[in-house]
């Protein structure tokens, strides 16, 4: 049975092999080869481990195994990044941790959440209550524009 836990600045290498190998899978129907390989190839934010010092990071875990993750910026809202393995889509592994999350932000007394959400996760994120404000191009750190959707959500 899978465990939610806190995400730590230990666990950076972790997230983000995990991040590349969701981003090869779940991103390419939607981006060219080239997009993904530079996305892939880019190092994690400079501000990663801020946010998960901060306590904004969750990771869910089986058997010692990394499920998935989600980051959360406490301070300002937006969600930085939510990956599940390809191998463990499906299981509402991403629900139960954005929900997680949600509870963190009310207790912050966060009142709306926002993301840059990639082409391939509108659908999940609308699930999960977001609403599509306008498309985008995001500055990815690695150069490129990633085409994106800029996504809100109030929160009850």
């Amino acid at each position: 049975m899978p465990i939610q836990r806190q995400a730590l600045v230990a666990d950076i290498a972790a997230l983000w092999e995990l991040r590349t190998r969701a981003v090869r899978v779940s991103c390419a129907s939607h981006y060219a080869p080239q997009v993904i390989e530079a996305w892939c190839a880019a190092a994690p934010p400079d501000r990663l481990p801020r946010l998960l010092e901060a306590g904004g990071g969750l990771v869910m875990e089986e058997g010692g195994r990394m499920l998935g993750y989600a980051i959360l910026d406490l301070e300002t809202g937006e969600l930085d990044a939510a990956f599940v393995d390809p191998a463990e889509q499906g299981r509402g592994i991403a629900r139960q941790l954005l929900a997680a999350l949600d509870a963190m932000a009310r207790e912050r007394g966060l009142h709306r959440l926002f993301l840059s959400a990639s082409l391939n996760a509108l659908p999940f994120y609308e699930r999960a209550g977001y609403v599509a404000v306008r498309r985008e191009t995001y500055p990815h750190r690695s150069g490129l524009g990633l085409e994106s959707v800029f996504m809100e959500k109030t929160l009850p």
